[in-house]
């Protein structure tokens, strides 16, 4: 095969998998966008807040603030939650938590389990009802909310994609660019091997 042809050949397939990146490219940064305006929009139905600051005077076990939330739940003190990152931080350092200590650690199944298997009628029965209906909800909420991170993770992920997907157009572009380039000034009986 001639020199000229298989430049002329490799710089136009270089060209078409440059528009392929760049329709990928905006596919995903589109995604990006929708996924996190859907993440935000949803959270921000919510109207979750983070405890105010104050809350975060006086750690203790068996409170609303212990200690273990300090590191990552006071650093949203007060705010809104708006985001991925804050929906897992309040699922899993502040309701999980909160979760972890109730009876039966929280855990829905044990507490259902219990409540089915006590004597209808009895101060039992009622407080572990309530118990059951608390946990219902605190897993529910919580699981809704990593469901919330997990989307803006997959948003994250198509960002940094696109963004790669860009690069890639870009620098084959230059190459296809030069290739053509190398084409036109090939000598036209040059062989490749």
């Amino acid at each position: 095969m001639r020199r000229k042809t298989f430049d002329t050949l490799v710089s136009l397939t270089g060209m078409l998998l440059v528009v392929v990146l760049i329709v990928a490219g905006a596919l995903l940064t589109w995604g990006h966008n929708y996924v996190n305006d859907q993440v935000h929009s949803q959270l921000a139905e919510q109207q979750i807040y983070f405890p105010a600051k104050s809350a975060f005077a006086h750690p203790k076990a068996g409170t609303e603030i212990t200690p273990s939330m300090i590191p990552s739940v006071s650093q949203y003190a007060g705010q809104q939650l708006l985001t991925g990152q804050q929906a897992e931080v309040y699922a899993n350092d502040f309701i999980a938590v909160h979760l972890s200590e109730m009876p039966y650690h929280g855990v829905y199944s044990q507490i259902s389990t219990a409540a089915r298997a006590a004597k209808p009628g009895t101060s039992e029965a009622t407080s572990l009802a309530a118990l059951e209906t608390t946990s219902f909800q605190g897993t529910t909420l919580r699981g809704m909310l990593l469901n919330a991170y997990a989307f803006g993770t997959v948003a994250g992920i198509m960002g940094w994609a696109a963004l790669a997907a860009f690069i890639a157009a870009g620098l084959l572009l230059i190459l296809s660019i030069l290739g053509l380039y190398h084409a036109r000034r090939a000598d036209p009986t040059e062989e490749v091997l």
